[in-house]
């Protein structure tokens, strides 16, 4: 694979080049890997001016009738919009479930908007594992807004804003209980609340729920970077189409107050500090696991914990020992 010629097609604008590399930083094989670092590194340009959102909400919800609303809104005031869409995975296959693209018909046939729709695998609550490398080469190929729309509701969306600079969640109309569904941790990381659904005879249900989240959210500590006013709730709808201009201007405002401020320097800086150390970490479970040695030792000790006659603290600390001190025991 030439990534030299891969990297400059993917930067004019090629979209067979950035379905291929994204591809490739998916890959877990050992030579797609390195050549994905390699991809990376020639692409790394920090000066880019992008926005990375992030968007979720619970199954049915109308999170892709949303971001194709928002997609084509964004389109049409000229706007490159990238759209990674996780999908559960297959557990027989590992391949995606619910097809994003197919129900974003319109905005895939958008010129100016791209989606990629992408397995969430093994991974936590449905963020795909390489989708902060899938965020860097949509910007290198001129998407300027980024949409990352996860897989319900969960301990992923932490990972989510540790990877986006704005992130907001799409609720339907509920009465005042419903804020016992929703994870107080959600809320906490929330930059916008959106209730959806907000039409028809729905659409009083949806302000009344949209009153109880806004009181919840004046609960909240505040947060480095946050515009007076935020954390705020919104009612929209993406039937309608009523409501999304008014999402938008809010997710601008905020992202201009955190540009302005130095906030979002600070925090993309503190992400990339969280995704270096993360790589660190599988890349040194990947060497551990892939040297027979090593995966034998690791399998002999996984069998005495499952037997009970290890604990698993002192069996990885043992584990840990033989490996940062090879032949001490022997002396």
């Amino acid at each position: 694979m030439d990534i030299h010629d891969l990297a400059r097609r993917l930067q004019d604008g090629d979209r067979r080049a950035l379905s291929r590399a994204i591809t490739l930083v998916e890959s877990s094989r050992a030579d797609h890997r390195k050549a994905a670092a390699e991809l990376l590194g020639r692409l790394a340009d920090p000066r880019r001016d992008t926005i990375r959102i992030g968007l979720s909400g619970t199954p049915g919800v109308g999170k892709s009738t949303f971001i194709e609303r928002l997609g084509l809104a964004l389109t049409g005031a000229g706007h490159r919009v990238a759209v990674l869409a996780v999908d559960p995975s297959s557990t027989r296959s590992g391949g995606s479930i619910l097809g994003d693209k197919t129900r974003m018909e319109r905005l895939a046939r958008d010129p100016a908007a791209f989606i990629r729709p992408s397995p969430s695998q093994t991974e936590l609550g449905g963020v795909a594992r390489r989708t902060r490398e899938a965020i860097a080469l949509v910007e290198a190929a001129g998407f300027r807004t980024v949409i990352v729309e996860t897989v319900g509701v969960g301990q992923s969306e932490t990972l989510v804003s540790r990877m986006t600079d704005i992130f907001a969640l799409l609720l339907a109309p509920g009465g005042g209980d419903s804020l016992q569904g929703v994870k107080r941790g959600i809320m906490e990381i929330a930059d916008l609340i959106l209730v959806n659904k907000a039409d028809g005879a729905m659409k009083e249900q949806a302000e009344a729920t949209r009153t109880d989240y806004a009181g919840a959210l004046r609960l909240m500590r505040g947060r480095e970077g946050d515009a007076p006013g935020f954390p705020k709730a919104l009612t929209v709808s993406a039937l309608a189409e009523t409501g999304i201009a008014e999402a938008w201007e809010e997710i601008a405002a905020l992202d201009r107050h955190r540009r302005t401020s130095g906030a979002r320097d600070r925090i993309r800086a503190g992400q990339n500090r969280h995704w270096f150390e993360e790589a660190v970490r599988h890349g040194l479970m990947a060497h551990l696991t892939s040297d027979p040695a090593t995966a034998a030792r690791m399998e002999a000790l996984g069998d005495a914990v499952a037997e009970g006659t290890e604990a698993p603290a002192a069996a990885a600390e043992r584990l840990l020992r033989d490996l940062l001190s090879p032949g001490e025991e022997a002396r």
